[in-house]
């Protein structure tokens, strides 16, 4: 079963001004993002404005993302949503298509208990073959919901497809924790972009970044150091990453990674309705930023 590992990009969702996905422009997303090195895609979560989305246009985009990558890289699906034969019905979806794996956050929003968690985890894992890898997603701070280690560890006993977390919350003491589930055998992928090398140096195996999406090249960069015992110009990637990922507010408004990605020519249309694209007062200040950190460290991206 392939994992997520390197460089995971969470890929954010192109809408025309209508609001309706634009498979074309996902293609093109798709081939930049290759062409950039990363090392696997990871379309339709909280950076692609999920829930925004019927299940028919997450089918559409996980069909156009796993056809335009065509092999050439990872392609996990997120297939976390608002009911739990939705996320059913697209964990199938995501197998039948070819995908390489499935990513799934928590319930959202309504409280659930240890015991729910466990039995929706189990109940998603179980739908898909015992072949087919799903990794947890646990990211408290927007579901309103936090997956405890025994938990995890709880839903791994039942179901060895599931072998991984993505864990999008600043606390390393619950990541080493999540590091020894199964005797120290599960992948653990940060989602904070900013811990990518700490996690790194943790035992974690890449990071799922949404900053990536607009600036591959340092994450790419630092994971290649680490990898050839660089930590000197790992850690230099690391402070040029971290200037990128504040510059764009962290993922906390995916209309900054959308109005960057125009400034490099790359097309991913609009925000989905209410949120609203930036303003072009706001870009301008936007692209100002991002040219002087490109300026500060010296480098073309």
């Amino acid at each position: 079963m392939k994992h997520l590992y390197g460089v995971t990009t969470a890929m954010v969702t192109p809408f025309n001004q209508k609001g309706e996905v634009e498979l074309g422009l996902v293609e093109n997303l798709t081939e930049f993002l290759i062409s950039k090195g990363v090392h696997c895609l990871y379309p339709l979560g909280t950076t692609g404005e999920m829930l925004r989305l019927s299940v028919e246009e997450r089918k559409a985009v996980a069909e156009t993302v796993v056809g335009k990558a065509n092999g050439r890289v990872t392609v996990y699906i997120h297939v976390g949503a608002m009911t739990q034969e939705e996320t059913i019905e697209l964990a199938r979806h995501a197998h039948y298509i070819g995908a390489d794996g499935i990513g799934v956050v928590t319930p959202v929003f309504f409280n659930a208990d240890d015991r729910e968690l466990e039995e929706y985890f189990v109940k998603v894992a179980s739908s898909v073959p015992e072949d087919f890898p799903v990794y947890l997603y646990n990211i408290p701070q927007c579901a309103s919901n936090d997956l405890t280690t025994q938990v995890a560890q709880n839903i791994a006993n039942h179901c060895k497809n599931v072998i991984g977390i993505k864990y999008s919350y600043p606390d390393f003491l619950r990541t080493n924790e999540y590091l020894n589930i199964n005797e120290g055998e599960f992948s653990v992928v940060p989602g904070t972009d900013r811990l990518f090398l700490a996690g790194l140096a943790m035992g974690c195996e890449g990071v799922v970044s949404g900053v990536s999406c607009v600036y591959p090249e340092p994450f790419i960069e630092i994971y290649n150091a680490f990898t050839e015992n660089n930590l000197e110009k790992a850690r230099k990637y690391q402070k040029i990453a971290v200037q990128y990922c504040e510059t764009l507010k962290n993922g906390g408004n995916m209309a900054y990674f959308k109005a960057a990605l125009e400034m490099r020519g790359i097309n991913v249309g609009y925000m989905k309705a209410p949120q609203l694209n930036l303003t072009e007062s706001e870009k301008e200040v936007l692209k100002e930023k991002l040219n002087e950190i490109s300026s500060r460290f010296s480098i073309v991206i």
